[in-house]
């Protein structure tokens, strides 16, 4: 298995890092070259063009089946989960093919509210509970991966 990192807005690089480490696993950190910061925490970095969907894009043609990818692009959720990867966003929700098509609906029903004239707030500011639910569950998730192996 091997972590990719869609980081250009992830708030909780340091923590998949030191996780990742606990468990001797590779990550992937994919940013565009204008999120370049000397604050890489280590792993390995990838940087893209700028273009919108460019670290997504990069993301796709670079995973495989087992791999876990981190990003909270729910429209990515949607391609990658098929394909047999393990999904989870910064703030600790993990999509799956069980539940990743109401995902996908809600926000296609977002995007016509949005179309209409009808702002919403955005998304909630990241909290440390939101930490604490990411590490939980990516903590969870790679403990099983390494009691498989076994």
């Amino acid at each position: 298995m091997k972590i990719f990192v869609d980081a250009d807005a992830c708030p909780v690089k340091k923590e998949i890092m030191l996780i990742a480490n606990k468990y001797e696993m590779d990550v992937v950190f994919v940013a565009s070259y204008n999120h370049t910061s000397d604050k890489t925490y280590g792993g390995q970095w990838v940087f893209v063009d700028t273009g919108k969907e460019e670290a997504d894009l990069y993301i796709v043609n670079h995973v495989s089946r087992g791999d876990m990818v981190i990003s909270q692009d729910i429209g990515l959720a949607g391609l990658l989960i098929r394909k047999g990867l393990c999904f989870i966003t910064p703030r600790g929700k993990q999509y799956t093919e069980e539940n990743i098509d109401t995902a996908l609906q809600f926000r296609y029903l977002s995007a016509i509210e949005r179309r209409s004239g009808k702002f919403t707030k955005g998304p909630k500011k990241f909290t440390d509970e939101d930490t604490l639910n990411f590490i939980t569950t990516f903590e969870k998730i790679l403990s099983k991966h390494a009691g498989d192996l076994k």
